[in-house]
Protein backbone atom coordinates (compact mmCIF):
# COMPACT_ATOMS: atom_id res chain seq x y z
CA UNK A 1 0.00 0.00 0.00
CA UNK A 2 2.80 2.39 0.87
CA UNK A 3 4.44 1.71 -2.49
CA UNK A 4 1.16 2.60 -4.28
CA UNK A 5 0.79 5.87 -2.35
CA UNK A 6 4.41 6.80 -3.11
CA UNK A 7 3.91 6.03 -6.82
CA UNK A 8 0.76 8.14 -6.91
CA UNK A 9 2.51 11.09 -5.28
CA UNK A 10 5.31 10.88 -7.87
CA UNK A 11 2.72 10.89 -10.66
CA UNK A 12 0.98 13.89 -9.11
CA UNK A 13 4.25 15.82 -8.97
CA UNK A 14 5.02 14.99 -12.59
CA UNK A 15 1.56 16.09 -13.79
CA UNK A 16 1.71 19.53 -12.20
CA UNK A 17 1.33 22.43 -14.57
CA UNK A 18 4.40 24.58 -15.15
CA UNK A 19 4.67 27.52 -12.84
CA UNK A 20 3.20 30.86 -13.93
CA UNK A 21 6.66 32.41 -13.58
CA UNK A 22 8.07 30.18 -16.31
CA UNK A 23 10.32 32.51 -18.35
CA UNK A 24 9.83 30.45 -21.52
CA UNK A 25 6.10 31.12 -21.50
CA UNK A 26 5.04 34.76 -22.06
CA UNK A 27 2.50 36.15 -19.63
CA UNK A 28 -0.95 36.70 -21.09
CA UNK A 29 -2.36 40.21 -21.18
CA UNK A 30 -5.14 41.20 -18.80
CA UNK A 31 -7.53 41.29 -21.75
CA UNK A 32 -6.65 37.72 -22.77
CA UNK A 33 -7.05 36.51 -19.18
CA UNK A 34 -10.43 38.27 -18.81
CA UNK A 35 -11.58 36.97 -22.19
CA UNK A 36 -10.77 33.45 -21.05
CA UNK A 37 -12.82 33.99 -17.90
CA UNK A 38 -15.91 35.32 -19.70
CA UNK A 39 -15.63 32.57 -22.32
CA UNK A 40 -16.38 30.03 -19.58
CA UNK A 41 -19.27 31.86 -17.91
CA UNK A 42 -20.74 35.32 -17.29
CA UNK A 43 -18.88 37.54 -14.81
CA UNK A 44 -19.69 40.92 -13.33
CA UNK A 45 -17.26 43.80 -13.78
CA UNK A 46 -16.46 43.54 -10.09
CA UNK A 47 -15.65 39.82 -10.32
CA UNK A 48 -13.39 40.35 -13.32
CA UNK A 49 -11.57 43.20 -11.59
CA UNK A 50 -11.01 41.06 -8.49
CA UNK A 51 -9.82 38.02 -10.44
CA UNK A 52 -7.45 40.05 -12.60
CA UNK A 53 -5.94 41.82 -9.60
CA UNK A 54 -5.47 38.47 -7.85
CA UNK A 55 -3.63 37.28 -10.95
CA UNK A 56 -1.21 40.19 -10.62
CA UNK A 57 -2.49 42.64 -13.22
CA UNK A 58 -2.31 46.36 -12.47
CA UNK A 59 -5.28 48.72 -12.10
CA UNK A 60 -5.04 50.58 -15.41
CA UNK A 61 -4.48 47.43 -17.45
CA UNK A 62 -7.37 45.74 -15.64
CA UNK A 63 -9.74 48.64 -16.22
CA UNK A 64 -8.78 48.88 -19.89
CA UNK A 65 -9.32 45.15 -20.40
CA UNK A 66 -12.75 45.22 -18.74
CA UNK A 67 -13.77 48.32 -20.71
CA UNK A 68 -12.71 46.65 -23.95
CA UNK A 69 -14.74 43.54 -23.12
CA UNK A 70 -17.73 45.77 -22.42
CA UNK A 71 -17.34 47.62 -25.73
CA UNK A 72 -17.21 44.30 -27.57
CA UNK A 73 -20.29 43.16 -25.60
CA UNK A 74 -18.47 40.16 -24.16
CA UNK A 75 -19.13 41.46 -20.65
CA UNK A 76 -22.38 43.09 -19.58
CA UNK A 77 -23.44 43.55 -15.95
CA UNK A 78 -27.12 43.58 -16.86
CA UNK A 79 -26.83 40.29 -18.75
CA UNK A 80 -24.83 38.83 -15.85
CA UNK A 81 -27.46 39.98 -13.35
CA UNK A 82 -30.28 38.49 -15.42
CA UNK A 83 -28.48 35.16 -15.64
CA UNK A 84 -27.74 35.13 -11.92
CA UNK A 85 -31.30 36.12 -11.08
CA UNK A 86 -32.85 33.37 -13.23
CA UNK A 87 -30.49 30.80 -11.77
CA UNK A 88 -31.15 31.74 -8.14
CA UNK A 89 -34.93 31.94 -8.65
CA UNK A 90 -34.84 28.43 -10.11
CA UNK A 91 -32.90 27.31 -7.03
CA UNK A 92 -35.70 28.68 -4.83
CA UNK A 93 -34.14 31.76 -3.29
CA UNK A 94 -36.25 34.73 -2.22
CA UNK A 95 -36.05 38.41 -3.20
CA UNK A 96 -34.11 39.59 -0.17
CA UNK A 97 -31.33 37.06 -0.77
CA UNK A 98 -31.25 37.96 -4.47
CA UNK A 99 -31.06 41.67 -3.69
CA UNK A 100 -28.09 41.16 -1.37
CA UNK A 101 -26.26 38.90 -3.82
CA UNK A 102 -26.72 41.32 -6.71
CA UNK A 103 -25.50 44.14 -4.49
CA UNK A 104 -22.27 42.25 -3.80
CA UNK A 105 -21.63 42.26 -7.56
CA UNK A 106 -21.74 46.05 -7.69
CA UNK A 107 -25.24 46.63 -9.06
CA UNK A 108 -27.17 49.69 -7.88
CA UNK A 109 -30.41 49.59 -5.92
CA UNK A 110 -32.48 51.02 -8.77
CA UNK A 111 -31.19 48.41 -11.25
CA UNK A 112 -31.77 45.59 -8.75
CA UNK A 113 -35.31 46.77 -8.10
CA UNK A 114 -35.96 46.93 -11.85
CA UNK A 115 -34.58 43.42 -12.41
CA UNK A 116 -36.64 41.94 -9.59
CA UNK A 117 -39.79 43.65 -10.89
CA UNK A 118 -39.13 42.41 -14.42
CA UNK A 119 -38.63 38.85 -13.16
CA UNK A 120 -42.39 38.57 -12.49
CA UNK A 121 -42.05 35.83 -9.87
CA UNK A 122 -44.85 34.71 -7.59
CA UNK A 123 -42.81 34.77 -4.39
CA UNK A 124 -45.65 33.27 -2.36
CA UNK A 125 -45.83 30.24 -4.66
CA UNK A 126 -42.05 29.96 -4.67
CA UNK A 127 -41.92 29.96 -0.86
CA UNK A 128 -44.71 27.38 -0.66
CA UNK A 129 -42.85 25.21 -3.17
CA UNK A 130 -39.66 25.41 -1.10
CA UNK A 131 -41.58 24.31 2.00
CA UNK A 132 -43.11 21.39 0.11
CA UNK A 133 -39.73 20.30 -1.22
CA UNK A 134 -38.11 20.48 2.22
CA UNK A 135 -40.88 19.30 4.56
CA UNK A 136 -43.52 17.63 2.38
CA UNK A 137 -47.12 18.71 2.06
CA UNK A 138 -48.20 17.85 5.62
CA UNK A 139 -49.27 20.89 7.64
CA UNK A 140 -48.27 21.31 11.27
CA UNK A 141 -50.02 22.68 14.32
CA UNK A 142 -46.95 22.77 16.56
CA UNK A 143 -45.75 26.40 16.95
CA UNK A 144 -42.12 25.29 17.31
CA UNK A 145 -42.27 23.39 14.00
CA UNK A 146 -43.93 26.36 12.29
CA UNK A 147 -41.17 28.62 13.62
CA UNK A 148 -38.55 26.17 12.31
CA UNK A 149 -40.11 26.26 8.86
CA UNK A 150 -40.37 30.04 8.97
CA UNK A 151 -36.66 30.32 9.79
CA UNK A 152 -35.87 28.07 6.84
CA UNK A 153 -37.72 30.42 4.47
CA UNK A 154 -36.17 33.52 6.04
CA UNK A 155 -32.70 32.05 5.50
CA UNK A 156 -33.60 31.44 1.85
CA UNK A 157 -34.33 35.15 1.50
CA UNK A 158 -38.11 35.45 1.62
CA UNK A 159 -39.57 38.48 3.37
CA UNK A 160 -41.52 38.28 6.62
CA UNK A 161 -44.98 38.80 5.12
CA UNK A 162 -44.49 35.98 2.62
CA UNK A 163 -43.18 33.67 5.34
CA UNK A 164 -46.14 34.52 7.61
CA UNK A 165 -48.58 33.80 4.79
CA UNK A 166 -47.08 30.42 3.99
CA UNK A 167 -46.21 29.11 7.46
CA UNK A 168 -48.78 30.94 9.62
CA UNK A 169 -45.95 31.50 12.09
CA UNK A 170 -45.17 34.64 14.05
CA UNK A 171 -42.21 36.24 12.30
CA UNK A 172 -40.24 39.17 13.66
CA UNK A 173 -40.94 42.42 11.78
CA UNK A 174 -37.17 42.97 11.45
CA UNK A 175 -37.25 40.27 8.77
CA UNK A 176 -39.18 42.70 6.55
CA UNK A 177 -36.33 45.22 6.38
CA UNK A 178 -35.58 45.57 2.70
CA UNK A 179 -33.95 48.55 1.00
Amino acid sequence: MARFVRAMSVCMVMKRRPEADDPAKPKRSAYEKALGLVARREHSRMQLKTKLRQSGYEGEETAAAIDRLGEQQYQDDERFAGMLLRSRIAQGYGPMRLRMELKTHGLGDAKIRELLDDAEVDWLASAANQLRRRYGSVGVADPAERAKRAQFLLRRGFDGSTVRSVTHADVDEAADDSP
